[in-house]
């Protein structure tokens, strides 16, 4: 059975705004729009088309949104970017990494190997190289992320720290290929 859609469910426009929250148990979260009205539902499938699988509660976002009879929904991910960290001390991990060093660090691809929300940390191997990453939450949480799953394809920079080999900078490998 057919049902023709209205003007207003197949008009979609840009909005930008700040992740209100976002569950990838739950598989949704909220977005709040910049010019106000109501939350605006972001469901995982329109973030995993992105290449994420979870962003971070405040992040800054671009979509484009859809008003439907049971509200207004994100349909595309343009742009994620990580909340704002106020003059945020940087993390003792890196305190004693040469800022140069720092600078110098390229994105690679990676692949997570596992990572824990609860215990704050997990690993990923680099293509082609051996030795595991760590990842610190705080790390993903600055880069914009909430969580990340097995498998999952990223793009990091790696720094050699206090705990061996660690990612600096994690990002969807999706939009890393745009940079």
């Amino acid at each position: 059975m057919e049902t023709a859609l209205t003007h207003e469910e197949i008009e979609q426009s840009a909005v930008a705004g700040r992740v209100k929250w976002f569950d990838p148990v739950k598989g949704f979260g909220f977005v709040i729009s910049d010019d106000g009205g109501p939350d605006i539902l972001l469901h995982a499938n329109v973030l995993r088309n992105f290449g994420q699988s979870s962003v971070a509660d405040g992040a800054v976002i671009e979509i484009t949104v859809q008003r439907t009879d049971r509200g207004v929904q994100a349909t595309q991910v343009l742009k994620v970017e990580p909340p704002d960290t106020p003059d945020s001390a940087p993390l003792a991990d890196f305190e004693q990494i040469d800022p140069a060093v720092m600078a110098q660090a390229v994105l690679q691809p990676a692949r997570v190997k596992w990572f824990d929300k609860a215990k704050g940390f997990g690993f990923a191997n680099v293509f082609g190289k051996p030795e595991d990453v760590f990842i610190h939450i705080e790390v993903l949480r600055r880069s914009g992320l909430a969580d990340l799953q097995p498998g999952e394809a990223l793009a990091i920079r790696v720094v050699e720290g206090k705990r061996g080999h660690m990612a600096m900078e994690v990002t969807a490998w999706e939009s890393a290929l745009s940079r």
